[in-house]
């Protein structure tokens, strides 16, 4: 016993001299100790973790050389070889931490960004379906934002001070020349377009990304839906119209198709709606589309959407010129969207995305001079009554290819390249009073490359910067449109961003074909700084923005009258401030946002005799947006104010003796009111094993009737003036909808809250 007493303290003394303690502290790139981070020799029992202030210390009896490792979540793993004999080591180390999609800041500036993927979204499907001013459709909601403008007589997008051509919308990266449906003369008209289509949606009021092009103010993009959760049909019932659709998943949850038909007359409305204007027909359109999306093995999607739409208007107005007569206008269009894109995988952290559209578009409108008892009247003097009898037919065809490449070069850094082609052709054939007729053919390939890099110095700056360059053959001219943007996060998650970028445009079809051969690009140069705070349901966001005009089309009359291109020496400037709060969270099932956007702009554009406000431009403008569920009612309340202060107007004539315009009269219009409501009763809510969906739905917009007026059409005779007005001053929905399928209950009483 005594000797194996003897051997056992013989070895207990050599294993504790064959111990070495390993000490030292971690800290990361800033200096800032690491609490649990696991230590350890690789291979082996021993280890430990750090203390709050990041100190480790233990003991090892290994021997030789070891792999020493040191791993936290969220930072990268540190490894170093070290030689283990008698003397302890201390080993003091810094670990990066790692930038991933939840911890990296975000660049925004100039950006509205709303996905299925973002917690931060702005807006999404729904909040655009429940905003009541915007009446369902996706561009209406978007006029709750900052930036925008309340110009109620003409369709599209006015932002920051742009005119509304200077805005362009893409559906997954293809270009949609008609988004909204052909319109008259002082009356706008919808978006053709479903906002349940789309599950991605970034609305850039400038310093958009270099992978798209061609809109020097503002760019909508659209990302559609992949598959749904299962097979769903809708119907649509309302005073107005009919709608219905079907979307088929496959039993294998990899591929689905879907159709939609919609049929709306606006007769019943105008039948208990009183209007000022005369509809002699009344607005009615017919839409269908269908799609299919496939899912690849690699996790890519084929997609491909079709649309098809048809609609008819026509008005008669009495005749600025004269006290008797009246001007009559009816158009009829036929519009066509496809569109293929597809997205894959391709290995080795490479992803392919192209794109293939075609679109069709025809307008065909005629304009006529009656006296007061609808027949016609043709009039050669006093000089203008004869051009009032017109026909003009407008066929144009699009179409784009479009091909991207994107890496992940290394944690979240990237780069992308591309190109895109367009093609576009319009021909327009015109009839003049005396059976004459015309044709102006106007064709574009414009070709572009592009690339772009995002950049993550560290978890708390990052940088995007990228170039575009275009050639068109309409104008045959090159351009190179460099554009770069930053942002910092704080440590309180807030963060500022900087965008700059330099944009350019083709002319716009109504001024050509041009007296000037040598025409070149418009141009605007965009600043943006951003402050954001997004947390806890709440986001507020503020932005200062500078944008320079140059080399702006300045227009002249042709021998019919018609505006056209002459030169490039138009100029202007938009600078302002805008101030965004949405808050989700103070009060229970309120969800409620304010925006406030103030404009300072002048240009010397068109036929501007110098620079001055543009008509579509007002200097405040402001939305408050709020929407609460009442559970035990069954049913969401939502309403929107939106104001406006008063834009300018003009009375622009033509001087011939001198060759340029003049200002008649000027002025501004009453400042803007509107305040909407709108209500969503979910009647079979809380009804068990329901298989349906059902909303009914109430919106009523300019409640109180406040008086609006948006310009002034002046006569180039005398000095008569007409106030460009709303057809009613009230509008009132009321239709059911009907989903099979997937209950969608807690979407519409949550709303992504």
């Amino acid at each position: 016993m005594k000797k194996l007493l003897a051997i056992f303290l013989a070895f207990a003394t050599l294993a504790v001299q064959a111990q070495v303690t390993i000490s030292g502290k971690i800290i990361d790139t800033k200096g800032n100790p690491l609490r649990g981070t696991s230590i350890s020799i690789v291979d082996s029992y021993d280890g430990t973790t750090t203390d709050s202030l990041g100190n480790y210390s233990f003991t090892s009896t290994e021997v030789g050389e070891k792999v020493f490792a040191a791993t936290m979540t969220g930072y990268s793993e540190f490894k170093s070889k070290i030689k283990l004999g008698k003397e302890n080591i201390t080993l003091n180390i810094s670990i990066k931490e790692l930038i991933t999609e939840l911890n990296a800041v975000t660049i925004t500036a100039g950006a509205f960004e709303a996905s299925d993927k973002k917690k931060g979204a702005v807006l999404s499907s729904l909040d655009i379906v429940t905003t009541a001013s915007g009446q369902g459709e996706i561009t209406g909601a978007l006029k709750t934002l900052p930036g925008t403008q309340q110009v109620g007589e003409s369709e599209g997008l006015f932002v920051r001070g742009g005119s509304a051509t200077e805005s362009k919308i893409f559906i997954d990266g293809s270009l949609v020349n008609n988004f909204f449906y052909s319109s008259l003369p002082g009356l706008a008209t919808r978006g053709r377009f479903n906002p349940f289509l789309f599950k991605g949606t970034v609305f850039s009021t400038g310093g958009y990304s270099a992978l798209y092009g061609q809109a020097l103010s503002a760019a909508l993009v659209l990302e559609s839906a992949d598959l749904p959760e299962k097979t769903e049909a809708n119907i649509g019932l309302s005073v107005i119209g009919v709608a219905a659709g079907i979307q088929k998943l496959a039993k294998n949850k990899k591929a689905a198709w879907g159709v939609s038909y919609a049929y709306t007359n606006l007769t019943p409305a105008f039948a208990v709606i009183k209007q000022s204007v005369d509809f002699f027909k009344i607005p009615v359109y017919q839409q269908g589309d269908a799609n299919f999306r496939i899912k690849t093995k690699s996790g890519g999607f084929i997609k491909y959407y079709g649309y098809i739409s048809w609609n008819e208007t026509g008005v008669k107005n009495p005749d600025i010129d004269s006290l008797s007569l009246k001007n009559s206008f009816l158009i009829s269009n036929i519009n066509t969207f496809q569109n293929v894109s597809y997205r894959e995988n391709i290995g080795k952290g490479w992803k392919l995305n192209t794109a293939l559209s075609y679109s069709t578009n025809k307008d065909d409108i005629a304009g006529e001079l009656l006296d007061g008892n609808n027949v016609k009247q043709q009039f050669f003097f006093p000089a203008g009554y004869a051009a009032k009898n017109f026909a003009i037919v407008n066929n144009a065809q699009y179409a784009q290819a479009r091909f991207v490449l994107d890496k992940r070069v290394k944690g979240l850094n990237a780069i992308r390249f591309g190109s895109d082609y367009f093609y576009s052709k319009e021909k327009t054939t015109y009839t003049l009073f005396n059976g004459n007729k015309f044709d102006d053919v106007v064709a574009d390939n414009l070709n572009a490359i592009f690339a772009e890099t995002d950049l993550y110095i560290t978890k708390d700056v990052a940088l995007k910067a990228g170039s575009r360059l275009e050639h068109s053959t309409l104008i045959n001219k090159w351009n190179i449109a460099p554009r770069a943007s930053i942002a910092y996060k704080f440590k309180d998650k807030s963060q500022l961003s900087f965008a700059y970028g330099i944009f350019y445009q083709n002319p716009e079809r109504k001024i050509l074909p041009a007296i000037n051969s040598d025409l070149t690009f418009s141009q605007a140069s965009h600043y943006i700084l951003q402050y954001q705070r997004n947390q806890n349901d709440r986001t507020f966001r503020t932005e200062l923005f500078y944008k320079k005009y140059s080399d702006l089309y300045k227009t002249t009359p042709n021998t019919i009258g018609r505006e056209v291109a002459a030169n490039n020496n138009g100029i202007g400037y938009a600078q302002g401030v805008e101030l965004f709060w949405r808050d989700k969270k103070t009060v229970k099932n309120l969800d409620y946002w304010v925006s406030y956007s103030y404009l300072d702009t002048k240009r010397n554009y068109i036929n501007f005799p110098g620079n001055i406000t543009p008509s579509f431009a007002a200097t405040h403008t402001a939305s408050f947006v709020a929407k609460k569920f009442v559970l035990p009612w069954k049913t969401g309340f939502n309403m929107s104010y939106t104001f406006a202060s008063g834009r300018p107007f003009y009375n622009l004539q033509y001087d011939n003796a001198q060759g340029k315009y003049y200002t008649k009269e000027e002025g501004k219009t009453i400042n803007y009111n509107s305040l909407a409501f709108s209500v969503n009763y979910l009647p079979n809510l809380g009804k068990p094993n329901k298989k349906t969906f059902i909303v009914w739905v109430f919106n009523l917009t300019n409640i109180l009737g406040q008086e609006q007026i948006f310009g002034y059409n002046f006569s180039s005779l005398n000095n008569n003036k007409i106030a460009i007005t709303p057809p009613s001053k009230r509008f009132l929905y009321i239709g059911c909808f009907i989903n099979f399928g997937i209950d969608r209950t807690q979407d519409a009483i949550n709303n992504n809250l």
